[in-house]
């Protein structure tokens, strides 16, 4: 039997679930992404991974760097390059505020999950303004989610 591709939540096409667990999210936003006909067609057959993403500033404009989007089959030709860097379109005042909390030390910016939004259904990006978590953090997170893994267990336990 052949093993079960891990989907997104409802609506996303993909999600980075290893951003929560590497770093402490303080900040999120939505924005638009600059993309080509290929990769939306690839985008919209859930062909994407966020994994190791991340943005960064580049002269006054957020670029995401490190987003896989695989080739969409039916182009051949005409395709697009899976890991190029991709605009992402902020306003000009979130631009700034973001250059502002980057400027802290050991802030980032990290993709969490991309997705189709609105009536018209355009590409979204939501991005974390996030500080890296010590072993420490990690370790802590660990023991947090075991502790709930066993009381849901109890409480199932108690039901029966």
């Amino acid at each position: 039997m052949a093993k079960s591709k891990r989907k997104a939540a409802s609506g996303d096409v993909a999600t980075n679930r290893q951003a929560s667990y590497r770093y402490n999210l303080l900040e999120r936003f939505e924005c638009g992404i600059s993309l080509t006909g290929t990769e939306v067609k690839s985008l919209r057959e859930g062909n994407a991974q966020l994994k190791d993403a991340y943005a960064a500033l580049r002269e006054g404009e957020v670029w995401l760097i490190g987003l896989y989007i695989a080739p969409y089959g039916p182009a051949a030709r005409e395709n697009h390059e899976p890991e190029r860097p991709r605009k992402l379109l902020l306003h000009r005042h979130e631009i700034e505020r973001l250059v502002g909390r980057i400027r802290e030390r050991g802030l980032t910016l990290v993709p969490t999950r991309i997705y189709f939004s609105g009536p018209r259904s355009r590409a979204k990006v939501e991005i974390a303004l996030a500080r890296g978590k010590d072993i420490y953090d990690k370790r802590e997170s660990i023991r947090k989610r075991e502790m709930a893994r066993d009381v849901q267990r109890e409480l199932r336990e108690v039901r029966r």
